[in-house]
């Protein structure tokens, strides 16, 4: 079922290729000067982000990314996954940043992370006790991190459990967090102490 109301379509319309076209241009400005934060050389370009398709498991827990909920994401490193034509993909927000972390922690280095943007799409929220937020797989629906702003602590599911809920908008962030609980705060700046207190919450 849609979720009118946690949605507050009145107060928001839908993304048009109008606001699509001016997010891609922010983003764009947004890529060149934060190459280095998401590993990037400079002046270099990230990667664009590819859709998931059918039977691609999670790089980090091996589930089959399109048979869950929740959002996604992908992440390009400069030498890492060669034999693929792609980047590595992921389930849910928690997967792509315990991997992330962990990998860096090995001595890779990450070029561009791409997490779901709900803010560009008609997401729906499911009936269960525990909500759980729709996913989208096409390429469309990606942005990079450095332009996302994440609800943690929401009490909204994902394919993990709990999990971080991107927005490009902040306002959307702002407007699902005072929903459904959590928090808002940029994408970028989430750590590995945040995400090992995302994995706790689901297990309660």
């Amino acid at each position: 079922m849609t979720d009118s109301p946690d949605r507050q379509t009145a107060d928001r319309p839908p993304a048009s290729p109008t606001r699509r076209s001016l997010l891609a241009t922010g983003g764009g400005l947004a890529a060149a000067g934060l190459a280095g934060c998401l590993g990037g050389t400079a002046g270099g370009e990230l990667p664009e982000p590819v859709s998931l398709n059918a039977e691609q498991a999670c790089d980090e827990c091996a589930m089959i990314i399109q048979d869950h909920p929740g959002p996604t994401g992908q992440i390009y490193f400069s030498s890492l996954h060669d034999e693929r034509d792609g980047p590595a993909r992921f389930c849910s927000g928690v997967c792509a940043y315990v991997y992330r972390f962990n990998r860096v922690a090995e001595g890779a280095t990450p070029i561009g992370t791409y997490l779901t943007d709900y803010s560009s799409i008609d997401y729906e929220l499911s009936d269960d006790p525990d909500p759980f937020i729709s996913p989208a797989l096409t390429a469309e629906t990606f942005a990079p991190e450095a332009e996302l702003f994440a609800v943690v602590g929401s009490d909204v599911r994902g394919a993990m459990g709990a999990d971080v809920i991107p927005f490009s908008a902040r306002g959307d962030a702002e407007s699902f967090a005072s929903t459904h609980g959590g928090s808002v705060r940029a994408a970028s700046d989430i750590d590995r102490e945040l995400i090992d207190g995302v994995k706790a919450a689901s297990t309660l």
